[in-house]
């Protein structure tokens, strides 16, 4: 059977244990797509493991008595080039650990590059369920959600007691067609009334959503019952397009789902829209959570978004992992991380 591994976040870190002077730098090789459609995201993972790292070291960045060196590569949201850098990191720049990356192609790339050079990649966020699915091996780890448990979220906002139609626009890529499939298999166990009846993917820079639209609204209007189109999506969000579309005149509601707070903030117009986000600044009631809140709006006059809570998810599960290793040994990594919440 095949085991697949996720990492919570979800309490205080270990103490970090003392190590010899002189020893080494721990290297940790971030990748991120920091070029592209979503560069915001890989900005707010960034700054989250960042501050991750400051709160577990209580702001000594060692790990071990052992210097932090945190690496960041920009993969460009290409899938090849996410590949060569993961490679270099283990290779060229000796790094005992790495975190990545923004896209799930990218993270997809990558996932045999660990495998071969027998090193731990803690995938974030890149949210495909074949990340740790059919495609994962065993030097694999996640803390980001997966399309799965994103589903669960968004079927929990689907009415348990009628008919509902749905249609779906999904990005065509491994994050989209794996959040479409997830979220079927989400309905089938915990909404049966619920069904997909139309299916629509459409590239990160499409411009025209007219004839994704339409095809929608036809596969929805006539169905009886409550008609919703769901969107898996990431980078620019087509729903204010698909506002503009008037998909009321066929009764057809919009579920967007969670999204950075700057793109929720836009849809302050679109009250009565429901779906589901995996973090809300202000949901987690933890000394972690208080500590990041605190902190972020100090330094950024914000509060966190959720790709910075999966970056300082990251950063606890390199934190938590390495100290419970006592090494960065793979295979001490691998048996501490196995199961570690």
């Amino acid at each position: 059977m095949r085991t697949i591994r996720t990492l919570c976040l979800t309490g205080a870190a270990l103490a970090a244990l003392s190590s010899p002077a002189l020893a080494k730098d721990l290297k940790i090789c971030l990748i991120a797509g920091k070029t592209g459609a979503l560069e915001a995201y890989a900005k707010q993972t960034e700054v989250g493991f960042t501050m991750g790292l400051e709160y577990l070291t209580q702001g000594k960045n060692e790990i071990l008595g052992r210097k932090l060196q945190v690496l960041v590569k920009d993969d460009q949201l290409k899938p090849d080039r996410g590949k060569a850098l993961l490679e270099e990191c283990y290779a060229d720049d000796g790094a005992d650990i790495a975190v990545g990356s923004t896209g799930s192609a990218v993270a997809l790339a990558m996932l045999p590059v660990a495998e071969e050079a027998k090193k731990v990649l803690i995938v974030e966020p890149a949210v495909a369920d074949s990340i740790t699915g059919e495609k994962w091996n065993r030097y694999i780890f996640r803390t980001g959600r997966s399309s799965y448990q994103d589903a669960l979220a968004a079927a929990a906002a689907i009415p348990d007691n009628e008919e509902v139609a749905i249609g779906m626009l999904g990005l065509d890529t491994a994050f989209g067609r794996d959040g479409v499939k997830a979220f079927a298999e989400a309905l089938a166990s915990m909404r049966p009334k619920a069904k997909i009846v139309a299916e629509e993917y459409a590239a990160g820079n499409t411009a025209d959503f007219t004839p994704f639209a339409e095809r929608l609204f036809a596969g929805l209007k006539d169905k009886p019952g409550k008609r919703i189109i769901n969107f898996i999506w990431a980078g620019p969000h087509p729903m204010a397009k698909f506002v503009d579309m008037k998909p009321e005149r066929f009764n057809i509601m919009l579920a967007p789902g969670g999204n950075i707070l700057p793109v929720m903030n836009a849809w302050k117009q679109f009250a009565g829209a429901e779906g589901g986000t995996y973090y809300y600044h202000a949901f987690p009631k933890n000394k972690m959570n208080t500590w990041l809140r605190t902190e972020y709006q100090k330094r950024y006059n914000a509060p966190p978004d959720f790709f910075v809570a999966g970056g300082f998810a990251a950063a606890s599960a390199v934190f938590n992992g390495i100290t419970k290793a006592g090494d960065t040994d793979t295979e001490k990594l691998i048996a501490a991380m196995e199961g570690m919440m």
